[in-house]
């Protein structure tokens, strides 16, 4: 009669990102991450949806049957401009300020969808971008493979985590905190979907989760429908910045409802940053028309013909926006008004 292997009482079974794993009793994170040759600077790790401090891995060792999830930023969306970038975003003495930062750049873009990555580099330099947004995903367990940090120049960008593919509250918590303990500044974006199809923004959710990551001290700019009742009740409970979109992810639509996204702007104390559904640089220029304080993208450069261009044209329609808003258009007129005067003709 055949017997069932033996499991020796020396060794642990868990998963690390869904995948079964083994090792000997004893093992810590830190030990752990080394045997998997994954750079323990560029990660964060979550034990059964509890994040563990970097500052314990040497010492917290890992149990029988435990979940752990270890992540790392990825390209998504969606300092001053260094040399060379073609001049930024906003005039020197206008800058964007968000909770007492200031930013010379009104055009915040996001990392996602490029061919590769020195293009996405090239991209972001070209759009003289200060806030640069990054997803936080399962890292890839084949060791040595490139990160979208490799894109960034972290003395001179502000990286932006986001909540992107989060559908409830308590997975955009779970993604901030794990930000948090990559190393990140305290800002984040806030993204809670509730509908696959459109991935427009559960309003409930998100005003739940901001709720919270504001008492847990993050700086909170959270992406929403334009509706200025929700903006209204998301700045009542701590945003630094009301984000809504223009039209779906994606999609390259434009302003849809340039009216309710005026009165968001009219009524708002923070600032207003339309996020999503931008497709070229008139779109970008309309949103600062309208008194928008910024603009954030992604896909409208990424799969562009030619991204590098785009993100030119972007960051020369931001400014062009801006300064017409400062300027002041015309009123509309339904008849018109000469331009010569009118004294003074030949009879």
């Amino acid at each position: 009669m055949s017997q069932s292997p033996r499991i020796s009482a020396a060794e642990l079974h868990f998963t690390v990102n869904g995948e079964s794993r083994s090792a000997r009793a004893g093992t810590t994170v830190a030990a752990l991450l080394g045997e998997m040759g994954i750079d323990a600077d560029r990660v964060a790790i979550e034990r059964n949806e509890d994040v563990i401090p970097r500052r314990t891995w040497r010492e917290v060792g890992i149990a029988e049957g435990d979940r752990l999830e270890i992540v790392a930023f990825i390209g998504g969306g969606s300092g001053g401009a260094s040399p060379g970038t073609g001049g930024t975003t906003s005039d020197s003495d206008d800058p964007l300020i968000i909770a007492g930062r200031s930013f010379r750049s009104r055009l915040l873009v996001g990392t996602g969808k490029y061919r590769t990555i020195d293009e996405g580099r090239e991209a972001i330099r070209r759009s003289g971008a200060d806030i640069v947004t990054v997803a936080l995903r399962r890292v890839d367990l084949t060791p040595g493979k490139p990160s979208v940090l490799d894109t960034l120049d972290r003395a001179r960008h502000t990286i932006l985590p986001n909540t992107a593919g989060c559908y409830t509250a308590e997975e955009a918590l779970r993604t901030c905190r794990l930000a948090r303990e990559l190393g990140m500044s305290e800002m984040v974006k806030l993204e809670v979907i509730g509908d696959a199809q459109t991935l427009f923004p559960d309003g409930e959710a998100t005003l739940q989760a901001a709720t919270i990551l504001v008492k847990e001290g993050f700086v909170v700019l959270p992406y929403c429908m334009d509706d200025p009742i929700l903006a209204r009740k998301l700045e009542d409970v701590g945003c630094a910045a009301i984000m809504p979109l223009a039209a779906p992810i994606g999609s390259g639509l434009g302003i849809r409802n340039p009216y309710n996204i005026r009165i968001i702007v009219e009524r708002a104390r923070v600032p207003v940053i339309v996020d999503a559904g931008v497709g070229t640089a008139s779109d970008a220029a309309v949103a600062m028309e309208l008194g928008c304080h910024g603009v954030l993208m992604n896909t409208a450069i990424a799969e562009a013909r030619d991204p590098l261009l785009m993100a030119e044209a972007m960051r020369d329609g931001v400014v062009a926006g801006r300064k017409a808003f400062r300027a002041g258009r015309i009123p509309r007129r339904l008849h018109a008004n000469a331009s010569s005067p009118v004294g003074g003709l030949i009879e």
